[in-house]
């Protein structure tokens, strides 16, 4: 609908260009200079973020489990994955969680206090606001239950208050996040029914409202809209129609993806197209795959990073490498059980 601005994942400039635009006119030479701001291929490819979502790490550290790395010796977890080239980590916040080690905690003052050790590490930050008590996901998107019974102009304010007390705290810490989502996988929109996508003005007031306090308190965070399943490009438009008609804010579009290699280059091209359309940058904030195909894995991640970087993404993160069972039944990590060790999987990070 509207022309592709210059963002990095669409107008790049080369230094032959930047010269023969010295000799054109004026305004050419303003354009290529502006433009000349952006990366390069190369620049892009080596600044390409490969980050993971560890949220479960502290309740697992809490509970006695420990990771090895590749040749079999006990390490800090952050140190063996910067060692696959990592270099960001996603930390997702409940609302007002439980207690329940795999499926509550990641309040917002654990999150901060782990965000220190991912910053002392040298590694961004991502934050993941679920919006909830426990999980918001592609097909659930259910509000706080201290939100449950509010108003529209309730829970509009009730949610800019929490984002900037949040934000707030991850300041204090002095761990501001490179990157925030406001919402999880939210196709069917957020706080659900209030922010059903099916009522585009609320869900935008709500999100714009999460947006102007993740500014109010950090200036330079991208705020991030996330949906899931973009090989469902109608459900992207829909979602994205409707938040950009009733004057949606946002920096960057990312998206959750668990295809298989076969899939990577025709889900990413979605992704690409859904971010064009709005002008902006893109990244896949979410894949996995069968711990107990690794094989399979390994290659759809290779993939995957293949076709972001063909198409100006900007980065992946692989969603909960670390986990093990018998913490959580969840069989999409990256680490074996058993021997504590990294799978084959992880492999992919250094091959593509």
């Amino acid at each position: 609908m509207s022309p592709r601005p210059p963002t990095p994942a669409a107008g790049r400039i080369s230094r032959r260009t930047l010269l023969k635009a010295t000799t054109a006119t004026a305004g050419a030479l303003a354009t290529a200079v502006a433009f000349a701001e952006l990366e390069t291929p190369a620049e892009a490819a080596a600044s390409f973020v490969k980050g993971v979502d560890i949220s479960w790490a502290p309740q697992m550290e809490a509970r006695g489990y420990s990771w090895k790395n590749a040749g079999g010796q006990t390490q800090d977890l952050l140190t063996i994955l910067k060692g696959y080239g990592i270099t960001a980590v996603r930390l997702r916040t409940f609302v007002n969680p439980s207690n329940d080690p795999a499926n509550g905690h990641c309040g917002i003052n654990e999150v901060a206090a782990f965000a220190k050790r991912v910053k002392a590490a040298g590694m961004s930050i991502m934050l993941d606001y679920m919006f909830g008590d426990t999980w918001n996901s592609v097909g659930v998107q259910n509000p706080p239950a201290a939100w449950r019974n509010m108003s529209y102009s309730q829970m509009r304010t009730a949610m800019g208050t929490y984002v900037n007390q949040t934000m707030t705290v991850m300041r204090n810490n002095d761990v501001l996040p490179t990157w925030v989502q406001i919402g999880n996988e939210i196709n069917s929109g957020i706080c659900r029914p209030v922010g059903g996508v099916s009522n585009g003005a609320q869900m935008t007031g709500l999100l714009n409202a999460a947006y102007d306090q993740v500014k109010a308190v950090s200036p330079n965070s991208t705020v991030c809209i996330h949906l899931a399943q973009p090989q469902k490009y109608d459900v992207m438009t829909t979602f994205f129609s409707r938040f950009a008609a009733n004057g949606g804010k946002w920096d960057m579009s990312v998206f959750s993806s668990y295809g298989s290699a076969d899939l990577a280059a025709g889900i990413v091209g979605n992704m690409k197209r859904i971010s064009d359309a709005y002008g902006k940058p893109f990244l896949q904030s979410e894949f996995g795959g069968r711990v107990d195909r690794a094989s399979s894995t390994q290659a759809a991640l290779v993939a995957y990073i293949k076709a972001l970087k063909a198409n100006g993404g900007q980065g992946i993160f692989y969603w909960e490498p670390e986990c093990m069972s018998p913490f959580t039944g969840y069989n999409m990590g990256a680490w074996d059980s058993s021997s504590k060790r990294p799978t084959a999987i992880m492999n992919g990070f250094t091959q593509a």
